[in-house]
């Protein structure tokens, strides 16, 4: 299975509560978006999920994100999650949800660590911290890697940096903090999404 979503953004929306969900993640379908991360380190996050998955799973890849062990794999199985995302490079973790159908990302930094991941069948990179590295160290990570690997920066990206790692090379970006806080407004969430979506289609035109 290859990265199947129109707008390469993976929206991650840390923090947020089942109350707050479907608004936000109705907005950001109706902005553009249809790849939603909800981390497991987001409050009652099986709630979260759950409904979101249910209410958009056939606009968008609904999963999660922070994914650490097995366990947690087949526990969103159950909740028919189709997304997962790791902040780290576990052979297990990618396996488990490779097994399951899923969608998989994977963290990694090093080039050691994309192809374990690569080995295990993730079919997407995240490389998180992407602001840390820059986008010269992805673009010369990119060329060791398969070209048809898509490849996420993840960490830092803003609308106004996000050009640069996609002339570096990466297919998409996955948007945190830029894009959503815990707490924050529903006006604001529609704001910055705006702004990345519009910032992605003038890099790519």
């Amino acid at each position: 299975m290859s990265w199947q979503t129109n707008l390469p953004l993976i929206a991650i929306l840390r923090g947020i509560t089942p109350a707050e969900a479907e608004a936000h993640v109705g907005a950001l379908i109706e902005a553009g978006f249809d790849a939603i991360e909800i981390p497991l380190n987001s409050p009652d996050w099986a709630t979260s999920i759950a409904a979101m998955v249910k209410t958009f799973g056939d606009q968008a890849l609904v999963g999660a994100g922070t994914v650490l062990t097995p366990e947690q794999v087949d526990q969103l199985a159950e909740l028919n999650s189709k997304l997962v995302v790791t902040p780290n490079t576990d052979p297990a973790v990618i396996r488990q949800a490779v097994s399951h159908g899923m969608t998989v990302a994977a963290g990694c930094a090093t080039a050691s660590e994309a192809f374990t991941a690569l080995q295990a069948g993730a079919q997407a990179l995240k490389i998180f911290p992407s602001s840390a590295f820059g986008p010269g160290y992805i673009k010369a990570l990119k060329a060791v890697l398969p070209p048809d690997i898509p490849v996420f920066a993840v960490g830092g990206v803003t609308p106004e940096n996000l050009q640069e790692f996609l002339a570096a090379g990466c297919v998409g970006a996955g948007l945190g903090s830029d894009l959503y806080r815990a707490g924050q407004p529903l006006s604001r969430t529609i704001e910055k999404a705006q702004a990345f979506v519009t910032a992605y289609k003038d890099a790519v035109r």
